[in-house]
């Protein structure tokens, strides 16, 4: 599946951005959420992603990017939310925000830095529908492959079937044409500035 980023995007049109690259083929809405603590950056908030839930066709797939997201959950899956992913970094009971964010009706996502070890993770996969490999740092577009994440990828397809999870694999960080080829034990790729600075449906259609 191919989740295009709409950091990437025109955000003056983000209605008819996400409408064109549901038409081209997308399968998810990838939003990227920071707060300017956990990473060096401010996006978009609660607000936005209401706003994009009445517009959008296909799933929000929202990363939160911020400190203590247990502070902010509720309000996320209440805006639209259909996957909700946390960094394990950014609180202190993972396992409770997790389970929270089940109870509220939205699928949990697990997600790391690039430095930090897969074993935080592994752990937490049972309570999760999805967990995301980083294969840049988390904070800001356009960043290059860390071709060193692969292993992290392998690793995490061996764990979900030797323990036969409902776990998706996703990843996001300098994804285009070659470097997908290169994380084909996936199942989901974000796309940002590969998707939106070329024709959307080509671009689509090359990563699947």
């Amino acid at each position: 599946m191919v989740a295009p980023s709409i950091l990437s995007a025109d955000f003056a049109n983000l209605e008819k951005e996400i409408k064109a690259v549901a038409e081209a083929g997308a399968d998810w809405i990838h939003v990227d959420v920071m707060d300017g603590r956990f990473v060096p950056n401010i996006t978009i908030g609660i607000p936005v992603v209401k706003s994009l839930k009445k517009v959008s066709p296909l799933p929000l797939d929202v990363h939160l990017m911020i400190e203590e997201p247990e502070r902010y959950v509720e309000d996320f899956i209440k805006a639209g939310s259909d996957y909700l992913t946390i960094h394990v970094e950014a609180t202190k009971d993972p396992v409770a925000v997790l389970r929270r964010i089940r109870e509220l009706g939205a699928k949990p996502g697990i997600t790391l830095r690039p430095k930090t070890s897969l074993a935080t993770v592994l752990p937490l996969l049972p309570l999760c529908d999805l967990v995301l490999v980083m294969t840049v740092e988390p904070g800001f577009g356009g960043q290059s492959f860390m071709h060193d994440q692969i292993e992290k990828i392998s690793k995490l397809r061996q764990e979900i079937n030797a323990k036969k999870l409902n776990c998706l694999i996703e990843v996001d960080g300098g994804i285009n044409a070659e470097t997908a080829k290169l994380c084909h034990e996936a199942d989901v790729f974000v796309a940002g500035s590969y998707v939106f600075s070329k024709d959307y449906k080509t671009a689509i259609a090359s990563l699947k």
